[in-house]
């Protein structure tokens, strides 16, 4: 018998016993439950297609389905004969019931255990409540709170997903296809590099063209201290070599010797970012990101299988040397990615380099409030300015001062859209009085930076209060330009100058009725910030800026001597050739310049290999053919 026709007898026996079921519950028969006396292989003799040879199938089959109606035919005879009368809804009702009670009972039994295991192991609920808390708990809870508040969401670190939200995914696919389009045209005629399956990264998006990355650099655990995971990056000999050689050629500002370390380490942290900074004087911006994103990716590969940055309990701590390049990389990764737009990457980006070292060398505290306010995570700032480090002094910086009163600026517009006001906290322009007060010289730099030139600004700049654009305070003063430099942007919004210029209207007329303020608020700068030093000195201002200063390539000739670096850094090139993982040095570029080899080598359609038939490559044959021109 074939499995089709033993299929469709089961089905059909299955349909008959339902059948058959409720119609004994409908009529109420108190009979004993008899199976049907309908044969179910009657149906096989409508199946005439079926050939004569399955007739030894079909008893050998009905044997084995006798058995399994006996079987089931036993089971169903198992209860009493005599069904009840009662309305079947009724009965549906108690078992349900009957069967809520069981669970119920069940609980309870459970909570009883339950119970008794937390009464022998003295761990009651309120217990907790009842003991004191000590200071170690009291750090431990602090801590936690400052690295929920900077957990990273890795969806948002992609640009490209950010830019498909922002455009939509056509304009993107339409410039994604004529790019590649335009890449399709450069290569043809030119032999294609080989491409790698490069592992997956969370920071970047490795490109195809990209080498794959050695295990040179890698990253070892140091010790674990009030729930925070502290690690640090470790240089491997090969690595080393190479690290020295850098050195020997940064000592003489050998940019092309920077550039042949490249060439035969493309994964180097330290040259790729001196190249991206090179680079990006030169005002080639795409491949001063490139640089920085292979940086990235080299970083990322050598993470330890215990670093997980993204829930902000992770520390690389700043005052390792192998740990820097990473807080550069990221800040630029991050200026770069404000620039395109994607402020929900920077911003994501921004939380990462705050989190790694908590005492915050590249100075991300005055860059995460913008970003926030370009991202509209309104909601989020006003939570970081509370949580973060569990102290309420953050708001005495000049960006968080105006970050947060912008902030409620917004959040109460969202309100009023939603018909609810939330009055336990200070209004906008309270907040705004508040800042005004505290750094009064901001309101001079912004007029002068966005610029404002409406009549208002002058009436109110005429006042001694707003007169001056310096405090006194040289880290104050520092901390000033930075966010003039980095925000002034956001005050070219008609609302936010409104809002403004009606708060210090509002702290004109305070100070003539009371000058006594003036005094106090300057009281709390001084304690604040202190006097004697600029503390925030390492921050250049510059850095916190979008212009783009570019210098012409004739002033940087003196960088792009000869190779001096093997004469200082290593010995000769058989030493690169030893490196593992880069192959020796091709033939065709041994004597070219450097920083030549460097520009093309970063453009997916050009290739460096050999033929192995002795004949130049495509690079080789177009040189050869413009020295004959």
């Amino acid at each position: 018998m074939s499995a089709r026709l033993m299929k469709k007898v089961l089905n059909e026996q299955h349909h008959l016993q339902q059948h058959v079921s409720e119609e004994e519950e409908e009529d109420n028969d108190s009979e004993p439950i008899t199976r049907s006396s309908i044969n179910p292989f009657d149906l096989l003799n409508d199946q005439d297609s079926e050939p004569e040879n399955q007739e030894n199938e079909l008893a050998s089959s009905h044997e084995t389905l006798v058995s399994y109606d006996d079987k089931e035919e036993s089971s169903s005879l198992k209860p009493t004969a005599e069904v009840s009368t009662s309305n079947p809804k009724l009965k549906k009702k108690k078992k349900k019931k009957t069967k809520d009670n069981a669970v119920a009972a069940n609980k309870t039994a459970d909570d009883k255990e339950l119970d008794l295991i937390l009464e022998d192991l003295s761990l009651n609920v309120n217990s907790s409540a009842e003991q004191p808390v000590s200071a170690k708990d009291k750090i431990k809870s602090v801590k936690q709170q400052a690295t929920s508040v900077l957990k990273v969401d890795p969806k948002y670190l992609n640009a490209e997903n950010e830019l498909r939200r922002i455009f939509g995914s056509k304009v993107m696919k339409s410039f994604e296809s004529s790019n590649q389009a335009s890449s399709s045209r450069q290569m043809r005629g030119v032999r294609g590099r080989v491409h790698y399956n490069l592992r997956k990264s969370v920071l970047v998006t490795p490109s195809d063209n990209w080498l794959r990355c050695d295990d040179s650099l890698s990253m070892e655990f140091l010790e674990m201290k009030n729930g925070l995971n502290y690690f640090r990056y470790v240089h491997s000999p090969s690595y080393s070599q190479s690290q020295r050689a850098f050195e020997a050629a940064k000592a003489i500002n050998d940019i092309n010797g920077i550039a042949s370390i490249l060439q035969h380490r493309p994964y180097h942290i330290d040259s790729l970012l001196t190249m991206a900074e090179y680079f990006a004087v030169l005002g080639e911006q795409p491949m001063s990101a490139d640089a920085i994103a292979r940086c990235l990716y080299a970083l990322e590969c050598a993470w330890h299988p215990m670093f997980n940055p993204l829930q902000g309990s992770c520390q690389l701590k700043f005052k390792h040397d192998t740990n820097k390049p990473i807080f550069a990389a990221l800040f630029t990764h991050m200026k770069n990615l404000n620039r395109r737009g994607c402020h929900r990457s920077a911003l994501e980006v921004c939380k990462l380099l705050l989190s790694l070292d908590s005492d915050d060398p590249m100075g991300a505290i005055f860059s995460i409030d913008y970003f926030a306010l370009r991202a509209e995570e309104y909601a989020w700032l006003e939570k970081f300015s509370e949580e973060y480090k569990s102290d309420n002094s953050i708001w005495l910086f000049p960006n968080f001062s105006y970050s947060l009163a912008i902030c409620r600026f917004y959040l109460e517009r969202e309100a009023c859209k939603d018909d609810g006001m939330n009055t336990e906290k200070s209004s906008s322009s309270d907040l705004m009085k508040q800042a005004l007060m505290l750094h009064p010289s901001v309101i001079k730099k912004l007029v002068a930076k966005v610029p404002l030139k409406d009549r208002t600004w002058t009436d109110i700049l005429n006042h001694a209060f707003f007169r001056s654009d310096q405090t006194g305070i040289p880290s104050l003063d520092h901390l000033i330009n930075i966010y003039v430099e980095r925000n002034y942007l956001i005050w070219r919004l008609p609302d936010l100058q409104k809002l403004l210029s009606g708060a210090a209207k509002t702290v004109i007329e305070t100070l003539e009725s009371n000058k006594s303020e003036v005094k106090d608020w300057a009281c709390v700068r001084k304690e604040a910030f202190s006097s004697e030093k600029n503390e925030y000195g390492h921050l250049l201002v510059s850095d916190f800026s979008d212009s783009l200063s570019s210098i012409p390539r004739e002033n940087l000739q003196q960088f792009m001597g000869v190779p001096r670096m093997m004469e200082d850094g290593m010995q000769d090139e058989n030493q690169f050739a030893n490196l593992p993982g880069n192959g020796h040095v091709p033939r065709g570029v041994a004597n070219r310049n450097a920083l030549a080899v460097l520009f093309e080598s970063m453009l997916p359609w050009v290739t460096y290999e050999d033929r192995e038939d002795g004949e130049p490559n495509d690079i080789q044959h177009d040189e050869h053919r413009q020295d004959n021109q």
